[in-house]
Protein backbone atom coordinates (compact mmCIF):
# COMPACT_ATOMS: atom_id res chain seq x y z
CA UNK A 1 0.00 0.00 0.00
CA UNK A 2 1.24 3.48 -0.87
CA UNK A 3 1.74 5.63 2.22
CA UNK A 4 1.43 9.08 0.67
CA UNK A 5 -2.18 10.29 0.34
CA UNK A 6 -1.19 12.50 -2.58
CA UNK A 7 0.43 9.59 -4.41
CA UNK A 8 -2.62 7.38 -3.71
CA UNK A 9 -4.95 10.06 -5.10
CA UNK A 10 -2.84 10.55 -8.21
CA UNK A 11 -2.69 6.80 -8.85
CA UNK A 12 -6.44 6.52 -8.25
CA UNK A 13 -7.13 9.29 -10.77
CA UNK A 14 -4.79 7.78 -13.38
CA UNK A 15 -6.30 4.30 -12.90
CA UNK A 16 -9.82 5.72 -13.29
CA UNK A 17 -8.93 7.67 -16.44
CA UNK A 18 -7.21 4.63 -17.95
CA UNK A 19 -10.18 2.40 -17.13
CA UNK A 20 -12.70 4.86 -18.58
CA UNK A 21 -10.69 5.33 -21.76
CA UNK A 22 -10.14 1.59 -22.27
CA UNK A 23 -13.86 0.93 -21.83
CA UNK A 24 -15.04 3.60 -24.26
CA UNK A 25 -12.41 2.84 -26.90
CA UNK A 26 -12.86 -0.93 -26.71
CA UNK A 27 -16.33 -1.52 -25.22
CA UNK A 28 -16.67 -5.20 -24.42
CA UNK A 29 -15.90 -7.94 -21.94
CA UNK A 30 -12.14 -7.60 -22.37
CA UNK A 31 -12.30 -3.95 -21.28
CA UNK A 32 -14.46 -4.89 -18.29
CA UNK A 33 -11.89 -7.55 -17.35
CA UNK A 34 -9.07 -5.05 -17.59
CA UNK A 35 -10.97 -2.65 -15.34
CA UNK A 36 -11.36 -5.49 -12.84
CA UNK A 37 -7.56 -5.85 -12.89
CA UNK A 38 -7.22 -2.08 -12.40
CA UNK A 39 -9.55 -2.33 -9.40
CA UNK A 40 -7.29 -4.99 -7.92
CA UNK A 41 -4.38 -2.56 -8.31
CA UNK A 42 -6.52 0.09 -6.61
CA UNK A 43 -7.32 -2.19 -3.67
CA UNK A 44 -3.69 -3.28 -3.25
CA UNK A 45 -2.00 0.11 -3.62
CA UNK A 46 -4.60 2.79 -2.83
CA UNK A 47 -7.43 1.56 -0.62
CA UNK A 48 -7.04 2.09 3.12
CA UNK A 49 -10.30 0.42 4.20
CA UNK A 50 -10.79 -2.35 1.69
CA UNK A 51 -14.00 -4.02 2.93
CA UNK A 52 -15.89 -0.77 3.43
CA UNK A 53 -14.71 0.56 0.10
CA UNK A 54 -15.59 -2.68 -1.68
CA UNK A 55 -19.12 -2.49 -0.27
CA UNK A 56 -19.45 1.18 -1.24
CA UNK A 57 -18.15 0.52 -4.76
CA UNK A 58 -20.59 -2.39 -5.09
CA UNK A 59 -23.55 -0.30 -3.92
CA UNK A 60 -22.70 2.61 -6.23
CA UNK A 61 -22.05 0.31 -9.17
CA UNK A 62 -25.50 -1.27 -8.80
CA UNK A 63 -27.14 2.17 -8.55
CA UNK A 64 -25.19 3.60 -11.49
CA UNK A 65 -25.67 0.58 -13.73
CA UNK A 66 -29.39 0.64 -12.93
CA UNK A 67 -29.57 4.30 -13.89
CA UNK A 68 -27.74 3.57 -17.15
CA UNK A 69 -30.17 0.73 -17.87
CA UNK A 70 -33.07 3.11 -17.29
CA UNK A 71 -31.49 5.55 -19.73
CA UNK A 72 -31.06 2.79 -22.34
CA UNK A 73 -34.60 1.51 -21.88
CA UNK A 74 -36.11 5.02 -22.18
CA UNK A 75 -34.06 5.99 -25.23
CA UNK A 76 -31.90 8.62 -23.55
CA UNK A 77 -28.90 6.44 -24.43
CA UNK A 78 -28.64 3.92 -27.22
CA UNK A 79 -26.22 1.13 -27.89
CA UNK A 80 -24.24 1.40 -31.08
CA UNK A 81 -24.97 -2.27 -31.86
CA UNK A 82 -28.75 -2.15 -31.30
CA UNK A 83 -31.05 -2.71 -28.35
CA UNK A 84 -29.61 -3.00 -24.87
CA UNK A 85 -31.37 -5.46 -22.56
CA UNK A 86 -28.92 -5.17 -19.67
CA UNK A 87 -26.30 -2.58 -18.88
CA UNK A 88 -23.21 -3.59 -20.88
CA UNK A 89 -20.40 -5.04 -18.72
CA UNK A 90 -17.94 -2.36 -19.85
CA UNK A 91 -20.34 0.34 -18.62
CA UNK A 92 -20.81 -1.46 -15.30
CA UNK A 93 -17.00 -1.52 -15.08
CA UNK A 94 -16.86 2.24 -15.63
CA UNK A 95 -19.24 2.71 -12.70
CA UNK A 96 -17.06 0.50 -10.51
CA UNK A 97 -13.84 2.31 -11.37
CA UNK A 98 -15.60 5.68 -11.01
CA UNK A 99 -16.85 4.70 -7.55
CA UNK A 100 -13.24 4.15 -6.47
CA UNK A 101 -12.59 7.87 -6.99
CA UNK A 102 -15.25 9.05 -4.53
CA UNK A 103 -13.13 8.04 -1.54
CA UNK A 104 -9.86 9.22 -3.05
CA UNK A 105 -9.10 11.53 -5.98
CA UNK A 106 -12.61 13.04 -6.15
CA UNK A 107 -13.23 13.13 -2.41
CA UNK A 108 -12.58 16.90 -2.43
CA UNK A 109 -15.94 17.41 -4.16
CA UNK A 110 -17.76 16.20 -1.05
CA UNK A 111 -16.15 18.85 1.17
CA UNK A 112 -18.45 21.64 -0.04
CA UNK A 113 -22.17 20.81 0.15
CA UNK A 114 -23.02 22.80 -2.99
CA UNK A 115 -20.19 21.54 -5.20
CA UNK A 116 -21.70 18.17 -6.25
CA UNK A 117 -24.84 19.97 -7.39
CA UNK A 118 -22.79 22.26 -9.63
CA UNK A 119 -20.25 19.79 -11.03
CA UNK A 120 -22.34 16.63 -11.48
CA UNK A 121 -24.86 17.95 -14.02
CA UNK A 122 -21.95 19.14 -16.17
CA UNK A 123 -19.31 16.43 -15.72
CA UNK A 124 -21.69 13.45 -15.90
CA UNK A 125 -23.28 14.32 -19.24
CA UNK A 126 -19.89 15.40 -20.58
CA UNK A 127 -18.55 11.88 -19.95
CA UNK A 128 -21.45 10.33 -21.88
CA UNK A 129 -21.13 12.87 -24.68
CA UNK A 130 -17.40 12.12 -24.87
CA UNK A 131 -18.12 8.37 -24.95
CA UNK A 132 -20.59 9.00 -27.78
CA UNK A 133 -17.96 10.89 -29.75
CA UNK A 134 -15.60 7.92 -29.31
CA UNK A 135 -18.30 5.55 -30.56
CA UNK A 136 -19.11 3.66 -27.35
CA UNK A 137 -22.74 4.83 -27.01
CA UNK A 138 -25.18 6.99 -28.89
CA UNK A 139 -27.20 9.98 -27.71
CA UNK A 140 -30.26 9.60 -29.98
CA UNK A 141 -31.65 13.10 -29.44
CA UNK A 142 -28.73 15.20 -28.21
CA UNK A 143 -30.32 18.02 -26.21
CA UNK A 144 -33.03 15.94 -24.48
CA UNK A 145 -30.47 13.20 -23.81
CA UNK A 146 -27.96 15.62 -22.27
CA UNK A 147 -30.72 17.27 -20.23
CA UNK A 148 -31.90 13.92 -18.86
CA UNK A 149 -28.32 12.90 -18.10
CA UNK A 150 -27.78 16.19 -16.27
CA UNK A 151 -30.90 15.67 -14.15
CA UNK A 152 -29.89 12.09 -13.43
CA UNK A 153 -26.40 13.10 -12.36
CA UNK A 154 -27.82 15.97 -10.31
CA UNK A 155 -29.65 13.29 -8.29
CA UNK A 156 -27.30 10.30 -8.32
CA UNK A 157 -23.98 11.99 -7.57
CA UNK A 158 -25.07 13.79 -4.38
CA UNK A 159 -26.93 10.60 -3.42
CA UNK A 160 -23.73 8.56 -3.74
CA UNK A 161 -21.85 11.07 -1.57
CA UNK A 162 -24.69 11.01 0.98
CA UNK A 163 -24.58 7.21 1.10
CA UNK A 164 -20.82 7.27 1.57
CA UNK A 165 -21.10 9.77 4.40
CA UNK A 166 -24.04 7.97 6.05
CA UNK A 167 -23.21 4.29 5.57
CA UNK A 168 -19.42 4.40 5.29
CA UNK A 169 -18.16 7.34 7.40
CA UNK A 170 -14.80 5.59 7.71
CA UNK A 171 -14.23 6.34 4.01
CA UNK A 172 -14.25 10.11 4.58
CA UNK A 173 -10.73 11.55 4.16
Amino acid sequence: MIQSETARNILNFVVFQAGWLICVLFPGMAAAGLVLALLVVHFVLVSQRRMSELQFIGLGTVLGASLDLLWFRTGILAGVDGDILLTPPWLVAIWAIFMSTLSHSLDWISRKAWLPFVLAPIAGPFAYWSASKLGAVSLPDLLPSLTALAVGWLVVFPLLLFLKRSLYPELQQ
